[in-house]
């Protein structure tokens, strides 16, 4: 008797939240066989650790990843090391900086860490495509360059609209879809998970998998998540994302102020609902959006978190913009003599940076104790009693 559920009920939690399946009926045709056989389907996701962070729009496609662990099958996360040196050109109107082979392994190791929240690392099987890719000889890469040509590779749209405004393309950015679909020969993945800017590097593998005389890869899609501000994708760079190991208070406080558009979004893709239950909640959006946004933050934070610090997160929350109070618990830190205010938010590691500092410190975001502080050189005295550092609308600090 087989392991694994039946069909209908594989293909009702596959085929959730994506964007595309491509093909489904080739799909369908590997769930079936795999059950008929009592063997896993190899599952791919790749990435290339070109940051050491993760935050929610990465987590749709983890998810998706663990959806197939719990049905049985084999998840096999793809470290892109050796790739990470070429670097992806999705999306780019300009060569992407290539990242060394120490810089690609430390952000890999935090990459395996912060995924293994959403991924069951126990069944989880981890290569580096630099055991393989590394390894190739000049005839080799020639031979997989000839399986793809300059007119197809030409189609992707990053690169058509590159070199239709006379953007340099370099011939190394052709090599990335390349590599990537080379891992899908290699490991012989049934299965391979993207965003939905990946779709051309994943056909990419799915070509080079028929001309090797495999059986072709099925490619899913995973929507690209909108962050903070409803307006761009979730990145980094634009300053709208939600870290995966964020604190619950700063994951709670950022769900609440998604704009009430995304939230049917935010609950498809992030709460874990079922069909059922996420039909309930869109019915509901427009009569009660203030609750269903706070459910929404609770839902999330007990994901990441546990329930009790969902719970600790709201009566925080509450405390602070509903009460306009300070938390009873905050980090403290003790100060000698005179210290600049710059200073004390960086060396507390309250901001990412001291750019971020002095941009927030001009903003008006930092104070003390309630008194706005605009001067980047300002300096915090001693005090017979703690002064009360606050930055942004979530983060303070103690100063004795």
């Amino acid at each position: 008797m087989s392991k694994f559920p039946e069909l209908n009920e594989q293909m009702d939690l596959i085929a959730r939240g994506v964007e595309e399946i491509i093909p489904e009926t080739d799909l369908e045709k590997k769930i079936e066989k795999s059950i008929t056989e009592n063997k896993p389907m190899k599952i791919k996701l790749g990435c290339d650790p070109s940051r050491p962070d993760l935050h929610f729009g990465h987590s749709l496609v983890l998810n998706k990843l663990s959806h197939f662990q719990s049905l049985g099958h084999q998840a096999v996360l793809v470290i892109g090391d050796f790739t990470a040196m070429i670097g992806d050109p999705t999306g780019r109107n300009k060569t992407r900086p290539q990242l060394s082979m120490e810089e690609a392994k430390e952000n890999s190791q935090s990459y395996i860490d912060q995924a293994g929240v959403i991924l069951d690392k126990k069944s989880l099987k981890i290569v580096y495509n630099s055991d393989w890719l590394s390894g190739l000889s000049f005839n080799d890469i020639i031979n997989i360059s000839s399986k793809y040509t300059v007119a197809q590779m030409i189609e992707r749209d990053d690169f058509t609209k590159r070199y239709k405004e006379g953007l340099p393309i370099a011939l190394h950015e052709f090599m990335y879809p390349l590599a990537q679909g080379y891992d899908s020969v290699v490991l012989k993945s049934d299965v391979e998970l993207g965003g939905t800017d990946q779709k051309f590097n994943l056909l990419v593998g799915r070509h080079l998998q028929k001309v090797s005389n495999q059986n072709p890869q099925v490619i899913i899609t995973t929507p690209l998540l909108e962050g903070t501000d409803g307006i761009n994708k979730m990145s980094k760079s634009y300053d709208n994302y939600i870290g995966i190991t964020e604190n619950a208070n700063d994951m709670y406080g950022k769900i609440l102020s998604i704009p009430d558009d995304l939230m049917a979004t935010y609950y498809e893709n992030l709460a874990n609902l079922s069909k059922d239950e996420l039909d309930g909640v869109k019915k509901e959006l427009t009569q009660n959006p203030r609750d269903l946004k706070r459910q929404l933050a609770r839902m999330v934070v007990e994901i990441y978190h546990d329930k009790d610090e969902a719970v600790k997160a709201e009566e925080s929350f509450d405390k602070l913009f509903i009460k306009k109070d300070v938390p009873d618990e905050m980090p403290e830190c003790t100060i000698t003599s005179n210290v600049k205010v710059i200073d004390l938010i960086t060396d507390n590691a309250l901001v990412g940076s001291r750019g971020d500092a002095k941009r927030l410190i001009k903003q008006g975001a930092v104070s003390i104790d309630g008194n706005k502080i605009s001067d980047i050189n300002f300096e915090v005295s001693k005090s017979e009693s703690y002064q009360i550092l606050k930055i942004g609308k979530r983060k303070f600090i103690k100063i004795v």
